[in-house]
């Protein structure tokens, strides 16, 4: 099953005639030949339902319409589900036909959910971006990549929010929003310098243990 959003202005046609014409030879076509205009289907203030779905833990429900289309990039038929936001309507779509409306947006959360999984293991743990020279070793880093995420993850699990992000020295970001992967990693960072210090200054540090501490804080300045 794949599913995935439609831009508003998708080919879709409608669904080909399930039966033979008299006389009519060959196989049965795969696509309709009359066009859907998502705009007019959304347009159309009839035939909205409300749908009960629990698309990021928390139960909701939504206004939409679901209809079966073809689509060339779905290989013909498809499931189309448009839905009622605040900001205006939105179309998804699955290739599995028999999909109800709620299994197709919770799976549309889903992938929203892997897909910025993804990002932050690329852009805050610099994922593919191992200069190594075989396959299994790429396999290998990627892989390092995605335990360290974890770990992150579940270490800040039960913290609180407000110890997960610092914005002390930006006072003009006041803006509330769920602590992001970058801002759990350099909570965990700090915690564990933090650490570190209390347990160098606990007795009398040597000057290779004060020179190797503050060589670390100079690289993570830098």
């Amino acid at each position: 099953m794949v599913v995935s959003r439609l831009r508003r202005d998708a080919r879709l046609l409608d669904l080909p005639p399930a039966e033979r014409r008299p006389g009519q030879r060959g196989p049965l076509p795969v696509y309709g030949k009359r066009r859907i205009s998502l705009a007019k289907r959304a347009g159309q203030k009839r035939g909205w339902q409300p749908v009960e779905c629990v698309p990021y833990g928390e139960a909701v429900v939504k206004a939409v319409k679901t209809f079966l289309a073809t689509w060339q990039p779905a290989g013909g038929a498809t499931r189309v589900v448009l839905v009622q936001e605040e900001d205006g309507w939105r179309a998804f779509f699955c290739t599995d036909v028999n999909a109800s409306a709620r299994e197709v947006l919770e799976a549309v959360a889903a992938r929203g959910a892997l897909e910025q999984t993804f990002k932050d293991v690329k852009e805050v743990w610099g994922g593919q971006q191992q200069q190594v020279r075989t396959v299994y070793a790429c396999v290998g880093a990627f892989n390092l990549n995605l335990w360290l995420y974890s770990l992150v993850e579940a270490w800040a699990w039960g913290q609180p929010e407000e110890g997960l992000v610092d914005r002390s020295r930006c006072p003009w970001d006041s803006e509330p929003r769920r602590p992001s992967h970058a801002d759990k990693r350099k909570a965990l960072q700090r915690q564990t310098l933090e650490a570190e210090i209390e347990a160098a200054l606990a007795g009398r540090p040597s000057k290779g243990e004060i020179r190797a501490l503050a060589g670390r804080l100079l690289d993570l300045a830098a």
